[in-house]
């Protein structure tokens, strides 16, 4: 979770993708947001331009290494948005370090893989096994495996946890989302004071449907907001997004 895309010099606003992807899934969020935040989207272990290492290929080694990241770069804590598998990680990492989450914004998240609807779990159950089968003698087949295995066997989050969290939080999902949407509900319903936001479209709305989803997301930021402050809300810039690298070799010890 090393290399990623960062613009603006403000509050931190940490963005994590889902299975299979890549930073640059929120470009439309680092545009949007980056002229009142620090956006910083991130590659997970493994996905985009970071590298796999040596660690576990799990949802709780990926908290880990966001709070690996965030203490390599001196944050002390952020808004945190997460899609799909980044919304579980997001969901791990506020458990474990309450205290480095300003906010938090679920998009599409689950507590274990009954959530998902069976219609998409089942071919992603054969896909896993085929691949599982074949990991010992192709290197793609391992990854995929890896990759697939993170939604057949994980996450693995307790409902009863969900009270835990002190965060202000709004989950969001897309009407025809691929996670069951009274999985969705019961998310929302037990974490204390959480915001639930339902919008017209499926799993990947901050991608296809990102104006919607922007403004929800700006408008979640700007109740939290403290009185005065307009830096959550009120956007004004429509300033194309341009990625800060940030070199692998500055967080190799976390590999």
């Amino acid at each position: 979770m090393f290399p990623c895309g960062e613009k603006g010099k403000k509050e931190p606003f940490i963005l994590l993708h889902g299975n299979g992807e890549d930073s640059t899934y929120f470009k439309h969020q680092i545009e949007y947001f980056s002229d009142r935040y620090r956006v910083i989207a991130i590659d997970t272990r493994g996905h985009g331009k970071s590298p796999r290492g040596t660690k576990p290929f799990t949802i709780e080694q990926f908290s880990h290494d966001l709070h690996d990241f965030m203490t390599g770069l001196e944050i002390s804590d952020a808004i945190i948005l997460g899609f799909s598998d980044g919304a579980n990680i997001a969901m791990k990492f506020v458990l474990e370090y309450p205290d480095k989450v300003k906010a938090l914004i679920l998009n599409g998240g689950n507590l274990n893989p009954s959530g998902v609807k069976r219609t998409t779990q089942i071919p992603i159950e054969i896909g896993y096994r085929i691949a599982k089968r074949f990991a010992s003698k192709s290197p793609d087949a391992k990854r995929n495996a890896e990759m697939l295995g993170l939604m057949v066997n994980e996450p693995n989050i307790e409902v009863n946890a969900l009270s835990k969290i002190t965060a202000p939080t709004l989950v969001i999902c897309g009407s025809r989302d691929m996670i069951k949407k009274s999985h969705t509900k019961k998310i929302a319903e037990n974490i204390p004071g959480a915001k639930l936001t339902i919008i017209d479209g499926n799993h990947f709305i901050a991608n296809k449907r990102y104006a919607a989803f922007n403004k929800a997301v700006e408008d979640f930021l700007q109740t939290i907001a403290p009185k005065g402050d307009k830096k959550y809300g009120n956007h004004s810039g429509n300033r194309k997004a341009h990625f800060k690298k940030i070199p692998a070799r500055r967080y190799r010890g976390f590999i």
